[in-house]
């Protein structure tokens, strides 16, 4: 049979997350996929990069001139904040997209682009690294042989970026993109965080864009990815330290129900000075015990790692398990070729941002009334009674 011609693809935001995992992914996966654009709104960083990543690969700084290309079958959307607005456009103009997240800030916006690219045939896939993460794999069906879980306990250990991208030795950041473009997008953030959570102080609707959006719906993605159901309320969350409008995002912690047995436990700490990013995710059940430690980003060939430990037959067993080098950002990559390429079905679709931005939205009602603050939109329309 013949080999399907490797995928066009066009990055669109040339930023720290594109130089330093997409693009070495994008070179590794060579026969899948062919880098042909770098578009970036600073037109002198888009010269750079895809000077920087080969021969023949185009830059531009006008996104209308990605989607209006032939030879461009896809997009790989790393821009900063929401890409619903790019995704739409991408697929309306019938492109294939690799969305970062957040896909969305509303459940709305989910379910319009899951539709659109139904009805386009078309491939929209979020880019839940984590999801595709060897090892996530594995946990899950390690999971499954644990009886009863108890606790969930999300842990993240996060530091301000410097300390995560100073190996990367990246030029700095250029000064050349249209204000108004970047008004432009600042503006629809803002439009759509009202649809998403009513008049809340600004305060609040940044720590939803920025931490929530930004950092914690990874969490989610990997404990659906686990095979558990996301809660649709919780009963406690606070933020700390005070007051919440400094300059720096505070730490949070919440708990929920999951099921019957079951209770999950988010703990994200914003450590500007800590030495290095730290994820993990422990499952603690009636016989034993997992804990799936996540490789922190910005890093192309650092492995996860899981430890199982559980007692069956009298016997004790404690494993450390870890797989190959191929990352959760090489993965997706891959991934998003296969079904581009041949059908494959998509693993973080459209229905799957959904579901995270609704129970992002349940937790922003549970910190929003720990604050005093009554919430409206999505999160109050689809959260009644959630928050306790």
């Amino acid at each position: 049979m013949p080999v399907p011609a490797p995928v066009r693809l066009a990055v669109v935001g040339a930023g720290t997350i594109s130089q330093s995992v997409h693009l070495p992914a994008v070179r590794r996966l060579g026969a899948h996929v062919e880098l042909v654009v770098v578009c970036d709104l600073s037109p002198s960083r888009a010269a750079e990069v895809a000077a920087r990543a080969g021969t023949g690969v185009r830059a531009t700084h006008d996104y209308a001139q990605v989607l209006a290309d032939p030879d461009v079958d896809a997009v790989l959307l790393a821009t900063p904040g929401t890409h619903a607005r790019d995704a739409r456009a991408a697929l309306e103009a019938g492109k294939h997209v690799l969305a970062e997240k957040p896909l969305c800030l509303t459940a709305a916006e989910a379910a319009v682009l899951g539709e659109l690219a139904a009805s386009r045939g078309l491939v929209l896939q979020v880019g839940y690294m984590k999801m595709y993460d060897p090892l996530t794999e594995v946990a899950a069906a390690e999971l499954a042989r644990l009886d009863t879980p108890r606790t969930v306990r999300v842990t993240v250990l996060h530091p301000a970026d410097e300390p995560q991208v100073d190996h990367l030795r990246l030029a700095p950041a250029a000064r050349d993109a249209d204000p108004a473009a970047l008004r432009e997008a600042q503006t629809y953030e803002a439009v759509r965080t009202a649809e998403a959570l009513g008049d809340v102080p600004e305060e609040l609707g940044r720590y939803y864009r920025d931490v929530l959006n930004g950092s914690v719906i990874h969490e989610l993605s990997v404990l659906r990815a686990l095979g558990l159901t996301l809660p649709d309320r919780f009963d406690h969350a606070e933020l700390w330290p005070r007051p919440i409008s400094g300059g720096e995002p505070p730490c949070l912690l919440a708990t929920a129900p999951l099921g019957q047995d079951a209770r999950l436990v988010v703990n994200w700490n914003w450590l500007p000075d800590h030495p290095e990013y730290g994820e993990e995710i422990a499952v603690l059940a009636r016989d034993g015990r997992l804990a799936l430690h996540l490789a922190p980003p910005y890093l192309v060939d650092v492995r996860s790692s899981l430890r199982v430990e559980r007692a069956e037959d009298g016997v004790r067993q404690d494993a450390v398990l870890r797989h190959g080098y191929d990352t959760g950002f090489v993965r997706q990559l891959e991934e998003f070729a296969a079904s581009v390429r041949t059908g494959a079905p998509v693993r973080s679709d459209a229905a799957g941002a959904a579901a995270d931005v609704r129970c992002l939205q349940a937790l922003l009602a549970a910190i929003a009334a720990a604050e005093g603050v009554r919430v409206g939109g999505e999160a109050a329309a689809a959260g009644k009674g959630r928050a306790a």
